[in-house]
């Protein structure tokens, strides 16, 4: 009984490393005739070449602050401004709303002023400003609605 086992084991990892020389003598003419054919080895070159291009663009694009969307600005600008006009709109709607004061966020001076958080290592101020108006209004009416 133990013969029979030990047999089955056996032919079992012969048949298995057959398999496994017999593709790797199979696969390995593929590849060396692709790696010695001119064309490949231009078409790779190329390739690597169009991949190198296409990262230092978007290392030159992200260095100059632009986003994919066109709307101008840092990362950081649009979310530091929408993140700083959000919690004081939320603040504000909120300080309305218990005193019963009508919903009416252009009067507040956080508002006006659009300049929480800002910093001049961030980009333009005026594109600051209008990203912190658009979060202040989103918070402000989450605030007044009691959110």
């Amino acid at each position: 009984m133990k013969f029979m086992l030990l047999k089955k084991r056996v032919m079992g990892s012969v048949l298995g490393l057959s398999l496994l020389l017999g593709i790797g003598m199979t696969a390995s003419p593929v590849a060396q005739a692709q790696w010695q054919d001119p064309n490949w080895q231009r078409q790779q070159q190329r390739e690597q070449l169009r991949r190198q291009r296409e990262w230092e663009r978007e290392q030159r694009r992200r260095n100059r602050g632009d986003d994919r969307w066109g709307n101008g600005g840092s990362f950081q600008l649009r979310q530091t401004a929408l993140n700083a006009g959000y919690n004081e709109g939320i603040k504000e709607g909120r300080k309305d709303r218990s005193r019963n004061e009508r919903f009416e966020y252009r009067d507040e001076e956080d508002y006006r002023n659009a300049n929480t958080d800002y910093s001049s290592r961030l980009g333009d101020r005026g594109l600051y400003q209008q990203y912190f108006r658009q979060g202040f209004v989103n918070g402000y009416s989450d605030g007044y609605r009691g959110y």
